[in-house]
C-alpha cells in the first residue's frame, strides 16, 4: 500500500474519531441543565413552579416577591441559569453538582435572592428577586445540590443559598390578595422533601449547537 493511501486512511480514521466524540459530547450535554438555559423549576413535593412578578412584599425587605404557582403556562415562571458574579459560565456547559450559580427571572431581570428577613406567612427566611438587569449582589448566589457529576434534567435537585445556608423551599402556605392562591417560597435550614426542584419546560442551550427546545419554547 502506498504511503499516500496509508496517510488518507489515517486522516479519515482521525476524522471519524472526532465526529464520534463530538456526537457523544452533544448527547451527553443534552441530558443536563446547562449555563444559559431558560427553564421552569418545579417543586416536586407541592407541584408548583417557581414564579415571580413585579409585586413587592408588603413586609420584610419590600423587594420583589417570589412565589410558587400551579399553572405550567405562566411566562413569569421562566428563569435563566447563569454563573456567579465575576466567574465565567461557558454558554452551553453542563452545570456541575455543587456549582454556584445565579437564577435570573426572565421577565424582570432580577435574581433569586435571600437574606435575613422573615418570610411573611411561615416565618422561615424570605426569598425575593433582587437587582437590575441581572446584576445584584453576593446574596444572589445558590449552590446546586445533586448526586452525580452534573445537574441532570431528569433528577430533582436542591438549591442551597451560599450566603445564609438555607434551601429553597415550599411548604404550602397560600397568599391572599393580590396574588391569591400562590404559594410562599422561602428558605429552610433543613434539607428535606420540601426543597426538591426539577427542571421542566424551557430552552436548554447546547455548546456550538442550536438550542435544544423542550415543550413549549
Amino acid at each position: 500500500m502506498e504511503t499516500s493511501q496509508v496517510f488518507r486512511i489515517f486522516v479519515n480514521f482521525l476524522w471519524l474519531v472526532f465526529i464520534f466524540s463530538e456526537s457523544e459530547a452533544r448527547e451527553l450535554d443534552s441530558h443536563y441543565v446547562t449555563c444559559g438555559s431558560l427553564v421552569k423549576l418545579l417543586n416536586t413535593r407541592h407541584n408548583v413552579r417557581l414564579h415571580s412578578h413585579d409585586v413587592k412584599y408588603g413586609s420584610g425587605s419590600g423587594q420583589q416577591s417570589v412565589t410558587g404557582v400551579d399553572s405550567a403556562d405562566d411566562s413569569n415562571s421562566y428563569w435563566r441559569i447563569r454563573g456567579k458574579p465575576s466567574v465565567i459560565c461557558q454558554r452551553g456547559a453542563p452545570i456541575k453538582c455543587g456549582q454556584q450559580i445565579r437564577i435570573t427571572h426572565m421577565t424582570t431581570g432580577r435574581n433569586l435572592h435571600s437574606h435575613h428577613f422573615s418570610s411573611p406567612l411561615s416565618n422561615n427566611q424570605e426569598v425575593s428577586a433582587f437587582g437590575e438587569s441581572g446584576e445584584g449582589d453576593d446574596l444572589d448566589v445558590w449552590s446546586v445540590q445533586c448526586g452525580g457529576a452534573y445537574w441532570d434534567r431528569e433528577d430533582a435537585v436542591r438549591f442551597k443559598h451560599v450566603g445564609t445556608d438555607v434551601f429553597l423551599s415550599v411548604t404550602g402556605e397560600q397568599y391572599g390578595h393580590p396574588i391569591r392562591g400562590q404559594r410562599e417560597v422561602h428558605g429552610m435550614h433543613s434539607a428535606n422533601h420540601h426543597n426538591y426542584w426539577k427542571a421542566m419546560e424551557g430552552v436548554f442551550i447546547q455548546p456550538s449547537n442550536e438550542p435544544l427546545k423542550h415543550d413549549e419554547l
